[in-house]
């Protein structure tokens, strides 16, 4: 008998599929384009992720927001008021104030609802890489698990999610302060593409400087390859900001290697805001990060 649910929110960039295998519950967040605000809906049904895209490529600039404590409220009380615990599995607090948001959402929460359980769990992960966290830790629950089964699981899981990018475009990182202008410019001009990760505090790092699209990505295969725990066995994501050509380059190099359970997604737009068009994302539990 369910229990509990499991709520996260759609910087996961889940497929409405893989929610569904998962039985989650998805809080969407909002961006801000053109002078209009839209909500970034799981199934793309207010803009797509190649719409969005082609904005950003003809200069059109966007900025996010982060779940209101009013929506937190008005997702969670339904819920509670069902007799059902909660389990919030959030976007990286590296990279966001989304956990602290739900964290003081939950204890407001928890006065009006004293018999009841409000769990929250950073996941340090963004994009698909809080998918799959948020994915194994649903799969979970659907195997049995109870709350506090679950609650350890995703703690023990937290910090052996892996997280490789690369990015095409370094202005979008530069506009996000992960890059200085003067390094975006000489990086541009002489085909450098950097190759980053998800730390263990969930911030973006730059790890190394590839010069080529095509290394770039032979990067992330590398990464993969050298810290998975199970290449063949274990569930891989991989995501991709409207560049499905360079991420099935990804996917064959990772098939070619006996990964069968293997799951392809976009990269929304609040995260694609600020990784732009052309970034690959590669996803799988192992360690060190």
């Amino acid at each position: 008998m369910q229990t509990y649910v499991i709520f996260t929110d759609s910087t996961g960039d889940l497929t409405p599929a893989l929610i569904e295998q998962a039985g989650l519950q998805v809080l969407p967040m909002t961006f801000h384009l053109d002078g209009q605000d839209y909500r970034n809906y799981p199934d793309g049904r207010e803009i797509s992720s190649h719409a969005f895209y082609d904005k950003l490529r003809a200069g059109s600039t966007c900025t996010t927001s982060q779940v209101s404590l009013a929506e937190y409220e008005e997702a969670f009380t339904p819920v509670l008021e069902q007799g059902l615990d909660i389990l919030y599995l959030s976007f990286s607090s590296g990279l966001s104030g989304t956990y602290q948001a739900s964290c003081v959402a939950s204890g407001m929460l928890q006065e009006r609802f004293p018999g009841r359980r409000i769990v929250s769990i950073d996941s340090l992960q963004a994009s698909m890489g809080e998918g799959l966290f948020v994915y194994l830790v649903g799969r979970r629950r659907l195997e049995g698990a109870s709350l506090d089964e679950a609650v350890d699981y995703a703690r023990a899981l937290a910090p052996r999610v892996c997280a490789w990018f690369t990015v095409d475009d370094l202005m979008f990182l530069k506009r996000g302060g992960r890059l200085s202008g003067a390094a975006a410019v000489a990086g541009t001009l002489l085909g450098i593409k950097p190759v980053l990760h998800v730390d263990d505090e969930g911030h973006l790092i730059a790890m190394e400087k590839v010069r080529g699209r095509r290394a770039s990505l032979d990067a992330l295969v590398k990464h993969f390859q050298a810290t998975a725990d199970d290449i063949a066995g274990g569930t891989v994501f991989i995501s991709h900001g409207d560049c499905p050509e360079d991420c099935r380059y990804v996917m064959d190099k990772l098939q070619a290697l006996g990964v069968t359970d293997l799951h392809q997604g976009d990269i929304g737009p609040v995260i694609g805001a600020h990784s732009g068009p052309g970034t690959v994302a590669l996803f799988w539990v192992g360690g060190p990060r």
